[in-house]
C-alpha cells in the first residue's frame, strides 16, 4: 500500500515520466508529475515531444508491460481504433538484401500513433487517487540539503505568466525530462562529478508524412520496415495508424536526409532498396504536410558508476539513455525500467539510487548494443568495432539471409529484436545450425511476399 506520508516528483510527463509515476504510484500516498507543456485533451501532437509526429513503434516486450501496469490496456486501445496484430506474420521486414519470412507467431504489436498511445496512457496513470498533473510548470532545479546529502524537492515556476517561483518538498524526485535532461548540470553545482557519456554521433535526418490508408495497400500488412543498409544507407518505414492512417517516414545518415518537398520524398522512396513503401505512397492521398527531424547521436549517461550520488534523486527513460530512433527501442526501455523501479521501490527506499540505476544499466545494454552495433555497421560512423560487433553484424546477415524462407529463425530474430529474449538467443547451437545450413545452400532469387513483383 502507497505510504500517505510520503510523495514523490516526476519531471516530465512523457512516456518515461508517466510510466515512472505509475510504478511510484504503488508506494508513494502522493505522486506529481510536473510538466512545463499544456497538455493536449485529445490525441494531438505537442511541442515537448517533437519527436511525436513521427513513426513510432511499441515493441511487443512495451505492449506487455503495459498490460502489466495498466490491466486492460490493449482492449482499450483497440477499441479506440489501434490495429492489434503479429509482429512477424503481418509486418514486411528487410534487411542485408532479404525479407524475414513471415509466418504466425506470438509476437502481438499494436498499430497506433505516439500521441494516442500517449495521451492514453496518460489518462490511465491520472485515474489513480495519488497521482496528480501539474502543467504548465517548469522545474528549475531540485533543490538539496548539501549537509545531508539529500535532494528534498524541486523549485518550480509557473508558465502562465507568474513571476514567482515556489518550492515543492518531497521524498524523492525523479527526472525524466528527456534526453535534454539537466542533472549531469545540477549535480556538478552540488559538487557531484557528471556520468560518464558515451556517445554515437550518426547525423540522422528524416522527414514524416501521413496518407490515407486503404485496404488494398501493402496487400492488408500493417506496415513494412526497410531497413539501412549498403551502398546507400537510407531507411523507410511504413505503419499503419488509426482511423484509416498510414504514417511514413524515410531518412537517412550522416547528411543523406531525406527532402520535405512533395516530389523530392517520393523519389527518395523510390531510391530504397525495395518498392513497398513507394507503390504506396505515390498514389496515395496525403493528409499532412511534411514533417522533418534530426537526430544527432546515441547517448548513454552512465549513473551506475557513480560512486557518489544524492539519495532522494533518480533519472530515469531517456535521460539515461537516448536511442536512434528507427530501432524503437525508447518506450520499451521506458517500460521495461519501470518494471525494475516498482522492484527496488519495493525492497525499500534505502541506497535506491545505486540499486535502480544497476538494474536500469543491465536493461539498457542490450538495446544500446542492438542500436550502436547496427549503426557502426556504416563505414563512416565513428566507434570502437569490437571483434564482437563485426562478428555479431556479419552473423545477423547470414540470419536474414537464412530467415527468408525460415519462419523459426525470422521470429527468433524478431523476439530478440522486440526486447523478449536476449541476444544470446540467436546463438542457441539449433539456431546457429539453422544458419548454417541454409546459407550453405546455394544463393537463389530473394523472396518476394505476397507475390509482388519487383
Amino acid at each position: 500500500m502507497p505510504d500517505p506520508d510520503k510523495c514523490a516528483i516526476v519531471i516530465g510527463a512523457s512516456m518515461g515520466g508517466l510510466l515512472a509515476a505509475r510504478a511510484l504510484a504503488d508506494y508513494y500516498g502522493q505522486v506529481i508529475i510536473v510538466e512545463r507543456d499544456a497538455l493536449p485533451e485529445g490525441y494531438e501532437p505537442r511541442k515537448g515531444v517533437p519527436q511525436g509526429r513521427h513513426t513510432h513503434g511499441l515493441l511487443a516486450r512495451g505492449r506487455e508491460v503495459l498490460e502489466d501496469l495498466l490491466p486492460g490496456f490493449t482492449e482499450e486501445m483497440v477499441a479506440q481504433g489501434a490495429t492489434p496484430g503479429d509482429i512477424a506474420d503481418k509486418v514486411l521486414w528487410f534487411n542485408h538484401g532479404f525479407y524475414l519470412c513471415n509466418a504466425p507467431s506470438k509476437l502481438l504489436g499494436l498499430a497506433i500513433s505516439r500521441p494516442m498511445l500517449e495521451g492514453s496512457v496518460r489518462r490511465a496513470v491520472l485515474q489513480l487517487q495519488n497521482v496528480r498533473l501539474l502543467e504548465r510548470c517548469a522545474v528549475l532545479e531540485p533543490m538539496i540539503d548539501r549537509a545531508r546529502g539529500r535532494v528534498t524537492g524541486v523549485r518550480v515556476q509557473s508558465q502562465s505568466g507568474s513571476d514567482g517561483t515556489q518550492t515543492m518538498n518531497s521524498d524523492l524526485v525523479v527526472d525524466a525530462s528527456g534526453r535534454g535532461s539537466f542533472s549531469p548540470a545540477w549535480l556538478d553545482a552540488w559538487g557531484y562529478p557528471k556520468p560518464r557519456e558515451e556517445l554515437i554521433k550518426i547525423d540522422l535526418g528524416y522527414a514524416t508524412r501521413q496518407y490515407r490508408r486503404l485496404p488494398e495497400h501493402l496487400h492488408g500488412m500493417m506496415g513494412a520496415i526497410i531497413a539501412a543498409c549498403p551502398p546507400d544507407w537510407r531507411f523507410g518505414a511504413i505503419l499503419s495508424q488509426e482511423d484509416d492512417r498510414w504514417i511514413v517516414t524515410l531518412g537517412g545518415y550522416l547528411g543523406d536526409h531525406a527532402p520535405t518537398d512533395d516530389t523530392g520524398f517520393v523519389d527518395f522512396a523510390r531510391s530504397l532498396p525495395k518498392p513497398d513503401i513507394f507503390d504506396v505512397i505515390r498514389h496515395a492521398e496525403p493528409i499532412c504536410p511534411l514533417m522533418p527531424y534530426h537526430f544527432s547521436a546515441n547517448l548513454r549517461r552512465h549513473y551506475e558508476e557513480m560512486s557518489r550520488f544524492p539519495a532522494g534523486f533518480l533519472v530515469f527513460g531517456d535521460a539515461l539513455c537516448s536511442f536512434n530512433p528507427v530501432y524503437g527501442q525508447g518506450m520499451t526501455v521506458a517500460c521495461v525500467e519501470a518494471l525494475a523501479l516498482r522492484d527496488c521501490l519495493a525492497a525499500g527506499t534505502q541506497e535506491i539510487a545505486k540499486r535502480f540505476f544497476r538494474a536500469a544499466s543491465q536493461l539498457i545494454d542490450i538495446p544500446w548494443q542492438i542500436a550502436v552495433g547496427s549503426d557502426l555497421q556504416h563505414a563512416r560512423v565513428e566507434g570502437m568495432r569490437t571483434t564482437q560487433v563485426r562478428f555479431i553484424n556479419w552473423y545477423i546477415a547470414k540470419l536474414y539471409r537464412a530467415a527468408q524462407d525460415d519462419a523459426v529463425l525470422a521470429t527468433r530474430f524478431l523476439e530478440v529484436a522486440n526486447l523478449m529474449r536476449q541476444p544470446t538467443a540467436l546463438l542457441d547451437p539449433r539456431m546457429a545450425f539453422r544458419v548454417w545450413k541454409r546459407n550453405r545452400a546455394p544463393a537463389r532469387a530473394v523472396t518476394i511476399p505476397l507475390g509482388r513483383t519487383t
